[in-house]
């Protein structure tokens, strides 16, 4: 009986870690990720949208001189993850959407 609580418990611990386990076409494609993120944003250079009202022309042009790769509208109110970007550009918003911060993350 032992014997075979022992296998049954192998058989389960092995499972449970094939779950865990990466691909090695999975890790080829994260540094191809990681390259295409490369470029970074330079806040400073998007402080010209302060006082703007918000726009999706707004968003395209600063988000162009920031040299970033991605972009958004922050609202008072919004709920955002906590993940920091070096390659995205934040403009923060006012109720009447109007910017009031520039930054990156």
């Amino acid at each position: 009986m032992p014997l075979k609580f022992a296998t049954l418990g192998a058989l389960m611990a092995a499972a449970l870690l094939a779950g865990c386990s990466t691909t090695s076409s999975d890790s080829a494609k994260e540094p191809v990720a990681a390259e295409s993120g490369s470029s970074r944003c330079e806040a400073s250079a998007a402080q010209f949208a302060i006082g703007k009202k918000a726009s999706p022309e707004l968003l395209d042009q600063a988000r162009a001189k920031a040299g970033a790769q991605n972009a958004r509208f922050l609202k008072p109110n919004d709920m955002i993850t906590l993940e920091y970007r070096s390659d995205r550009l934040n403009l923060n918003t006012d109720n009447n959407l109007v910017v009031t911060r520039v930054n990156c993350g």
